[in-house]
């Protein structure tokens, strides 16, 4: 066992607290939900970029390369000047929402390149340029920029073309649970001199206005470069900082003159640091060296071409020679790291693959963070403050009251989304699982826990509006992450306590779905938009004011795939309690029912398949009208493909009342067996098939999928036939028309906000749950069943070969092609040839679905943290397929 497993192990039983610290602030607490406090509910306004210098946050806190403690009341970060800037740097840059061409976006140049799981090794690197920063140009170019165009970005604005920046590694490094080493270092990429203000920066989150903290904590200079934290619960911190910088303190608290024209109620505000180091401007430090927010002010010049470095080092009591032995800790947890990957990454063989899942990896674990909201204080107010406006009680998120966050969860991007999306962190958590199995399924426990899931079943979605609907895959994930967990342990039987703690949880979400998404019974979903955004030729979520009722084929198929999952777990807990064979007896039920309504809906010869196009469609009802299929060849015709469960026959053995109900149920519904199972025909180790899809339905599916010039691309499965660009798909509504034409790069709508786009771009998690359906269908039927790949080429290959081809295909986007370049960066030469950056790799929300250039939010090691996965796993089963490099063409 290496060091970073011991680690884990110490964790995990509770030994020793090694996450106690980690990169748990934010990189945008402005901007978002929880700290708006307008009657409006204009959250991008309430709080700007602008005012965050100046402004004590309620919620949260934010940072260039933080940590903080799991429950963020001590928090570190950086900051930097480089002379000439209208501000100092301690927060990365973006536009909002309304601000953006293509909605919000972060104007930065960052990236997360390692951590342990334990985050006793963090490293990140921040490109900062040594000219003054073009926030105005930034935001006028983009402001003139229309959807039809690309997203004006930082180094369009030349600021990068001599080479004048900053390369800055942050790195930390545990000698102990809270002993931590944090170090700059600063390279000067430039041809000149230059001068940079590095400012580690250490400050409370502001609790004592709640009630919370019955006594103030506090900084105070305790020595030339020395300062000390206090607090009543955590108790003193030593910092001790290399050199003699210049140690200046004020408080966490806001410049009300300054954002609202009013008094400041106290002298020493959070912008002092800001105001000194830009004007020398004293009045509001504290001249005793006290406060609840502190800095270490260096001034360093840097040869061209040459380095600086800051160091500094907390810990409970400060030792003789603290920073003595900076150099062997950091190369001590490099070690362990280097230990852990190389285990996990024993496998893979190709040094550019390594690189990529190693960032990949890097940036879910960075992308942990504290979030905290409280719905019922959020609407009412804190006691003796400032209450909240009147409108609030009855709009976003009034109907959430019982819900508290206070956890570490991991975020889709720290920036763009720094807040959790219900259908987002199930995809997280499967190589997170890799990495960190307990955080996995802690992960996956959290959104389940009663603080959190609405009482009548429903799971938050997004702080933005928690009563949306998100894809139900929370039970694939609890289901995927079991089975990691089990590997990973090497135990012959799970997490008891975890899969059944989930399990009932998920019954009551499921339950949820059944009562409010299908409440005429039919076993026909409505969930509106689904996450999905602008797939539809209008806004889902609100088809019942505009139009009438839509019956969806993607929600219905979800539904689908959650009765499967749920038969999966059941089954797996059949192992600890046979009684689970009446569960899983329920839910093969209802999916017999969901999958003979999608071929009959009410028995009224309507139809979500359409037998002139070979494909799934959604149904709309309008009021007087016959029941008009909306025939956009779009991913939710291919999502029926996801519900699907090969099942091994050895199990009904052991399973009698399961298997004789079963045997009952088929023979007194045989049409509906027909429908969806090769019940009757055994498959590969005599596995029993559920699915959705058979025969020529498949096969139809299939073909659509896996052409190119519909949904097929060299980069993964489109998101929007491409056979609409030439034949856009219009409808005419109650008078309005309406049309649909293929998009594959950023959004060409405002539909919600116009910030991604799902009109022809490539996304990794359906992509990720194609591939593992069609894994599923060769579970069954093994190598007697292949399909012609690409269609029309005359060349087949198994399904299983199909899934590892189109892997592969997504893997490309991150490898560098036979001309050296990455697909992802297109041609931006600075990112594809300068040595400073082509091997540093960028996590986007999604993929041009013709060239494969990154999308939409650039640090998206969320569900795009998926290509690890794919990774991990290509190499694993490259072992029983020899010839693979030679079908693959890798």
């Amino acid at each position: 066992m290496n060091k970073e497993l011991e680690r884990l192990k110490e964790n995990r039983e509770k030994i020793r607290h090694w996450k106690k610290w980690g990169p748990y602030l934010t990189e945008r607490q402005w901007g978002t939900v929880r700290e708006d406090y307008s009657p409006d509910g204009a959250a991008w306004e309430n709080v700007t970029h602008d005012d965050a210098r100046s402004k004590a946050y309620r919620w949260g806190e934010e940072g260039i390369g933080g940590i903080s403690d799991h429950k963020q009341k001590l928090c570190l970060a950086w900051a930097f000047w480089n002379g000439k800037d209208p501000l100092i740097k301690e927060r990365f840059y973006g536009l909002t929402g309304n601000e953006g061409n293509h909605g919000e976006d972060v104007k930065e140049l960052y990236y997360y390149l390692d951590s342990s799981p334990t985050h006793s090794y963090m490293k990140m690197l921040y490109k900062y340029p040594q000219e003054v920063f073009p926030y105005q140009q930034l935001l006028e170019q983009n402001q003139l920029r229309g959807k039809n165009e690309k997203e004006y970005e930082i180094l369009d604005t030349g600021v990068f073309d001599k080479n004048a920046y900053f390369d800055i590694f942050l790195e930390y490094a545990k000698a102990d649970v809270e002993d931590i080493f944090a170090r700059a270092t600063i390279h000067n990429r430039g041809s000149e001199e230059a001068t940079i203000w590095v400012m580690p920066t250490i400050w409370f989150r502001k609790t004592w206005f709640t009630g919370d903290e019955p006594f103030m904590p506090s900084l105070k200079k305790s020595g030339p470069s020395k300062m000390t934290a206090f607090s009543p619960k955590s108790g003193n911190y030593t910092f001790t900082f290399s050199g003699e910088p210049d140690l200046q303190f004020c408080d966490n608290e806001t410049n009300r003159e300054r954002l609202y024209h009013i008094g400041n109620q106290k002298k020493y505000l959070k912008d002092a640091i800001n105001d000194y180091v830009l004007q020398g401007d004293k009045k509001h430090l504290n001249p005793k060296f006290t406060g609840t927010k502190a800095a270490a002010i260096y001034k360093i010049c840097i040869p061209a071409g040459e380095k600086a470095e800051v160091v500094f080092r907390m810990q409970h009591a400060a030792t003789e020679t603290p920073l003595e032995s900076a150099e062997k800790t950091f190369q001590d947890r490099i070690a362990d790291t280097e230990s852990f990957y190389g285990d996990l990454q024993e496998r893979v063989k190709d040094e550019e693959m390594k690189l990529i899942q190693r960032q990949a990896f890097a940036g879910m674990l960075w992308s942990k963070q504290f979030y905290y909201y409280n719905v019922e204080r959020w609407l009412e107010g804190d006691p003796g403050r400032y209450q909240p406006p009147q409108e609030r009680k009855s709009g976003r998120n009034s109907n959430w009251r019982h819900l508290q966050n206070y956890d570490i969860i991991s975020m889709p991007d720290k920036w763009e989304y720094p807040w959790y999306a219900a259908w987002d962190l199930a995809f997280h958590c499967i190589p997170l699982a890799r990495l960190d199995p307990d955080f996995a399924k802690d992960q996956l426990l959290v959104l389940l826990n009663d603080w959190y899931m609405h009482p009548n079943g429903q799971m938050p979605a997004y702080e933005w509006n928690f009563n949306d609907v998100n894809p139900p895959v929370h039970a694939y994930a609890v289901q995927r992450v079991y089975q990691i967990d089990k590997k990973y342990n090497g135990q012959n039987r799970g997490d008891q306590e975890f899969l059944e703690r989930a399990f009932h949880k998920l019954l009551l979400n499921f339950t949820w779905w059944v009562n409010q998404k299908d409440e005429e019974g039919k076993n026909i979903f409505e969930g509106g938009f689904l996450g999905l955004d602008n797939i539809s030729v209008f806004d889902r979520s609100h088809v019942d004011k505009l139009f009438g009722k839509l019956e969806q084929a993607d929600a219905t198929s979800w539904m689908a795939m959650f009765c499967l999952n749920m038969l999966r777990i059941s089954l797996d807990l059949c192992e600890f309690n046979k009684v689970y064979q009446h569960t899983a007896t329920k839910f093969l039920e209802h999916f017999l029912y969901i999958a003979g309504a999608m071929s009959n809906i009410s028995k009224e010869n309507i139809s979500l398949w359409d037998d002139e196009d070979n494909f799934f469609f959604d149904v709309l009802h309008l009021s007087g009208e016959e029941p008009k299929l909306m025939k956009v060849k779009s991913i939710v015709g291919i999502i029926p493909l996801f519900a699907v469960e090969p099942i091994r026959e050895e199990l009904f053995d052991d399973l009698p009342e399961f298997k004789k109900r079963l045997d009952f149920f088929f023979k007194e519904k045989p049409k509906l067996a027909a429908l969806v199972s090769n019940w009757i025909h055994p498959g590969q180790e005599k596995r029993r098939l559920f699915s959705l899809l058979r025969g020529h339905r498949m096969k139809s599916i299939l073909y659509k999928m896996l052409d190119e010039t519909e949904f097929l691309s060299e980069y993964g499965i489109r998101s929007l036939s491409k056979d609409h660009l030439k034949n856009p798909y219009s409808v005419q509504i109650n008078g309005s028309r309406f049309s649909v034409s293929y998009a594959p790069g950023e959004s060409e709508t405002t539909m919600f906000g116009g910030n991604s786009n799902w009109r022809g771009p490539i996304w990794f998690p359906i992509n990720y749950l194609i591939i593992e359906s069609l894994k599923k269908f060769d579970f069954y039927y093994g190598g007697t069943f292949s399909i012609e790949y690409p269609t029309g080429s005359g060349k087949f290959m198994t399904l299983d070969l199909i899934a590892k081809e189109l892997s592969l295909r997504l893997i490309n986007l991150f490898r560098k092609d036979s001309s050296g370049y990455r697909p992802i960066y297109a041609d931006n030469k600075k990112m594809q040839e300068d040595p400073h950056f082509q091997d540093l790799i960028l996590f986007y929300e999604y993929f041009h679905g013709d060239n494969g250039r990154g999308l939409g939010a650039s640090h998206q090691t969320g569900w795009t943290g998926l290509v690890a996965e794919l990774i991990h796993k290509y190499y694993k089963e490259k072992e029983f397929y020899p010839n693979a490099a030679t079908l693959f063409k890798s």
